[in-house]
């Protein structure tokens, strides 16, 4: 979280811990169709920060009273692996995960056509495997395509990213040392073939100029990670129409 103090330098030269520029996204690697057994899956990993989900359904919801009788219902559950850090994690449920869970819904939401299948649920499992920052957002990129290769109706993709401040300097796809010791971060997600923001969670401090170039540098690196999204789902769906060909 943003605010704390480190003797580690953020910022020399003009580059990060990790030689990137301010304006940087870590090297990207997206893959869909890893979880064999599940409908849709994806592993997606922004640096040393590697994420998989998994999707399960439209499947019937039980018990019945949890079922509505005109709209779906979407379930989603986020998870870092105990050795996903350096400082072993404790197996589990915790508070932060239980509070990912419910935002990485919220922001998936807006994209589910959940009107499509009543009374069913469709369930979202992501799980991060390794850790160094901006977990959340690499795992709802896992979740985006996973919903989409497993065929869910959706208004579009959701693309996420990170981007926050480190010595007076904005930057955008936080590492873990970033994360962890800047001076502010803001996770955000959108639809952007649609232009509409569905996640937007900021910690530390920022004047109002700095929020909105920020706002507008995570828009604008959302662009380009929705076309990569694309990409790996075009290559899955050329792969399968061969292989019935």
């Amino acid at each position: 979280m943003g605010g704390k103090k480190s003797d580690i330098e953020l910022l020399k030269g003009g580059k990060r811990t990790d030689k990137r520029k301010p304006e940087d996204l870590r090297e990207i690697k997206m893959e869909a169709n890893v979880v064999p057994n599940a409908d849709g899956s994806a592993r997606v990993q922004f640096g040393n920060t590697i994420a998989l989900a998994a999707v399960y359904g439209p499947r019937a919801l039980f018990p019945r009273f949890m079922q509505e009788a005109d709209t779906g219902i979407l379930r989603t559950r986020y998870n870092m692996a105990p050795f996903s850090v350096v400082d072993r994690k404790a197996p589990g449920t915790d508070r932060r995960s239980t509070e990912i869970s419910k935002v990485t819904r919220l922001a998936l939401s807006p994209s589910v056509l959940l009107d499509d299948f009543p009374k069913a649920t469709v369930d979202v499992y992501m799980e991060v495997i390794q850790a160094d920052g901006s977990t959340r957002v690499t795992a709802l990129n896992a979740a985006s395509i996973a919903l989409a290769s497993a065929g869910i109706p959706m208004r579009g993709l959701v693309a996420a990213c990170s981007c926050g401040k480190i010595e007076d300097t904005l930057i955008v796809d936080l590492n873990g040392l970033e994360d962890n010791f800047g001076n502010a971060d803001m996770a955000v997600a959108m639809l952007p073939d649609k232009d509409e923001i569905s996640l937007l969670q900021m910690d530390g401090l920022l004047t109002k100029e700095e929020f909105f170039k920020l706002l507008n540098m995570a828009k604008e690196k959302c662009l380009q990670i929705v076309e990569q999204q694309k990409s790996v789902l075009k290559k899955l769906y050329k792969v399968d129409k061969e292989m019935t060909e």
